[in-house]
């Protein structure tokens, strides 16, 4: 497998927005050799929603879109990191406020932990953030053809 696989889709910051990303990382994910009816392709998919989710509702209109990247590198490590172009970072609030809201953040940060990889916010050039995760990959070595195409 090559040593680095990378993928990258910009959507608009709508919350149908949403399930397009969704869709768009677990397919670069099938591409690159994840089953996805596993339980970490599960996990992805709440992960992915809950980044993007956050993109949409907490910039207050303020990004226009936003940006899912995907990095594999080395067959070792995937990275997914969802970036917008608001600069507030995301905040923990406090139990009393998180009733109906405000734990996507709690969650990705269990869900990554719970894989073995770790969470982190870092401020664009432009002035936005990305969110990302970093999780040991557990495809296989080698990506399956796209569907209706043959190996070499």
């Amino acid at each position: 497998m090559a040593d680095h696989l990378e993928a990258s889709v910009t959507l608009p910051s709508d919350p149908a927005s949403v399930s397009a990303a969704r869709a768009h990382v677990l397919t670069t994910l099938m591409e690159w050799g994840l089953s996805t009816d596993t339980e970490i392709a599960d996990t992805i998919r709440l992960i992915v929603s809950e980044l993007t989710t956050n993109a949409v509702q907490h910039t207050f209109g303020q990004s226009p879109t936003f940006t899912v990247d995907l990095a594999l590198d080395r067959d070792e490590h995937l990275r997914i990191g969802v970036t917008d172009s608001h600069p507030r970072f995301p905040q923990r609030l406090p139990a009393a406020v998180q009733q109906d809201n405000g734990r996507g953040m709690v969650i990705v940060r269990w869900l990554t932990a719970e894989r073995g990889g770790r969470l982190r916010v870092r401020p664009t050039r432009e002035g936005g953030k990305t969110v990302f995760i970093e999780l040991p990959w557990t495809g296989p070595a080698e990506p399956v053809p796209a569907a209706g195409q043959q190996e070499p």
